[in-house]
């Protein structure tokens, strides 16, 4: 990974309601992954059974280069007349990179696909994991087998010491931090 790229876990777990010239589609789909700055393809393995509900439960791993706004997933079918597209879904990097949860937290998304026509197809289900650099990986040379995410707090034999962790919680137009 270079350093100025993250790794990504994308786990293509199904699709919902696909077609292919407003008719279902019978067998033979496949999904590919790209971010849209750079030319790095990766494709699952083709779903031969699921018809128009394909389930691929693969993982993909991807370097999403760190001036990369989005991925763009593609399900497409093999044909007698080749590959074609059946939907396409953009999806923001914002949506699994930054805000209030850690590096390495695990998303679980649902797009809308779109055909080549602009127009509803289906839903593609995914899953997103950001890669955490080893140096940055959580690992405690405790017994303990959790791992330990927030702020070292200083050990203090009265209170044992631990890990002080804030979760943001929204009310109306404010936002109040609990600990």
């Amino acid at each position: 990974m270079a350093a100025n790229s993250r790794t990504l876990e994308i786990t293509v777990i199904s699709a919902e309601n696909l077609k292919l010239d407003r008719k279902p589609i019978k067998k033979n789909s496949s999904v590919t992954v790209r971010p849209d700055t750079n030319s790095q393809i990766c494709t699952t393995e083709m779903d031969t059974e699921g018809g128009a509900y394909p389930r691929w439960n693969e993982k993909l791993v991807l370097d999403l280069p760190a001036h990369s706004r989005s991925i763009t997933v593609e399900v497409q079918c093999k044909t007698s007349y080749g590959v074609r597209t059946v939907g396409t879904a953009t999806i923001p990097a914002s949506d699994f990179v930054g805000g209030y949860v850690p590096e390495g937290y695990l998303h679980f998304l649902s797009y809308r696909l779109r055909d080549n026509r602009g127009e509803r197809n289906g839903i593609i289900n995914i899953s997103v994991r950001m890669k955490v650099p080893e140096i940055y990986a959580c690992s405690s040379s405790t017994t303990s087998s959790h791992s330990r995410m927030g702020f070292p707090v200083a050990e203090n034999n009265n209170f044992g010491g631990g890990v002080a962790t804030g979760v943001p919680v929204w009310y109306g137009s404010y936002q109040k931090k609990h600990y």
